[in-house]
């Protein structure tokens, strides 16, 4: 749900309104009660993580067990 504040309100408290739409808030700003902008959270931001989240696994993939280590591990785990 969109918090409405007014334009004086959110020049004068642009810090604290940012900090709270990093956090995930979204805020309609009204001029004389009427809404005038939505401020959002950035989608940018979730691309940028989803991107290091995907490298991250592509990564993790890299390192390939082969049939032979494999092979030893199981035995050694069954002694």
């Amino acid at each position: 749900m969109q918090k409405e504040i007014g334009a004086y309100d959110a020049k004068t408290r642009l810090p604290e309104i940012l900090r709270r739409v990093e956090a995930g808030e979204s805020f309609t700003i009204t001029n004389r009660g009427r809404p005038v902008a939505d401020l959002v959270p950035s989608q940018l931001r979730e691309r940028t993580r989803t991107k290091a989240a995907i490298e991250a696994l592509h990564k993790a993939r890299k390192h390939r067990v082969s049939d032979a280590e494999l092979a030893e591990l199981r035995e050694a785990g069954r002694k």
